[in-house]
């Protein structure tokens, strides 16, 4: 699938999907990015959603929220999971709808990188 929207669609896929960078509106000097991504038919990773799909937002302080939602009783899928690019965590709504939470690490600002 990736193949065919970077084909046909020019989306720039790589084994991830494709990435899209941003600035942050309050600071410019600060960059995000947006991820698109597809996964077999048959894939696993959604579980134990029965959704073909999955929903990511890009969260703050992944631990204090994980804290709050468990106050809340929400359903928390797994532990969260640090990677040299964020940490994760999966979570389920009231609809079954299999959620990820990242964390991303931080990136320096532009004039950090410059020095």
């Amino acid at each position: 699938m990736k193949e065919w929207y970077g084909k046909n669609l020019g989306l720039p896929t790589t084994d991830y999907g494709a990435t899209f960078e941003w600035r942050i509106d309050e600071d410019p000097s600060k960059k995000g990015s947006t991820t698109w991504s597809t996964f077999p038919q048959n894939t696993k990773y959604f579980d134990p959603s029965t959704k073909p799909f999955m929903i990511n937002y890009r969260v703050e302080n992944i631990l204090a929220l994980v804290e709050e939602l468990k106050k809340e009783n929400v359903t928390i899928v797994d532990e969260i999971a640090e990677y040299d690019y964020g940490k994760f965590i999966h979570i389920l709504d009231p609809e079954g709808n299999i959620i990820e939470l990242w964390e991303p690490k931080d990136e320096p600002a532009e004039d950090e990188v410059k020095g």
